[in-house]
């Protein structure tokens, strides 16, 4: 194979995720077609594409930013540590996890490899635009109230760049291209298991269930 092919299948391979969505756009296809997606380099070397999960009808989309290890393992979203982190908040605010939708704004896991383990790497600008197709999708089959963006990568897939979390925490938005969207900012579970001691993180849970329970009470 000459360089110049390598070349043209390397961009052709770079084009976004829009040419690998099915035909028939429900959940089931799409999530039978993500796997083979080409739209940016991350399938690689993940274990596979990791959809979302959760009710089809369900009036918030929690969109976190990538599967993490546990994640690409078993192809399920948010059921490793930050995903028992996400659990217990949304339980002790009163919201059932089979009631709402999770993703990822990123459908594979990106990592870089320290000895024999895989450490999580926050995605580019390029791979997060290159992925918003996906999620354009599943928000056109659900159709939710909102979307609830656990931290700053989840945020910028929704509003293009990079976005302040503290500053807009708690705040009610609106989908800038998608009219009566609402968007509601938190921080992403895996935050606090990278707080440094234990009172720092039981108090960063409780402020993200506080979070969680505004999200109940006012927009429910």
């Amino acid at each position: 194979m000459t360089k110049a092919i390598k070349d043209f299948i390397h961009v052709k391979e770079k084009i976004g995720a829009e040419p690998y969505l099915p035909k028939i756009l429900d959940l089931p296809h799409l999530k039978g077609a993500v796997q083979f997606c080409r739209g940016c380099d991350l399938y690689r070397h993940a274990t596979q594409a990791v959809f979302g999960d959760g009710s089809p009808h369900a009036k918030w989309i929690f969109l976190g930013e990538q599967p993490g290890l546990v994640e690409d393992r078993l192809g399920l979203p948010f059921v490793g540590p930050a995903g028992n982190i996400l659990d217990e908040a949304l339980k002790s605010a009163g919201i059932e996890r089979n009631e709402i939708y999770v993703t990822n704004a990123v459908k594979h896991f990106k990592f870089e490899r320290q000895g024999k383990r895989r450490l999580h790497k926050r995605p580019s600008g390029v791979e997060i635009k290159a992925c918003q197709p996906w999620l354009n999708a599943e928000i056109d089959v659900i159709q939710p109230k909102g979307i609830v963006c656990l931290g700053s990568t989840a945020a910028q897939s929704i509003f293009g760049t990079p976005f302040k979390i503290l500053k807009n925490r708690q705040k009610l938005l609106e989908h800038p291209s998608r009219k009566g969207l609402l968007i509601f900012i938190t921080i992403h579970p895996a935050s606090i298991l990278r707080k440094q001691n234990e009172d720092e993180r039981r108090e960063e849970m409780q402020d993200f269930i506080e979070d969680l329970k505004a999200l109940k009470k006012n927009f429910n």
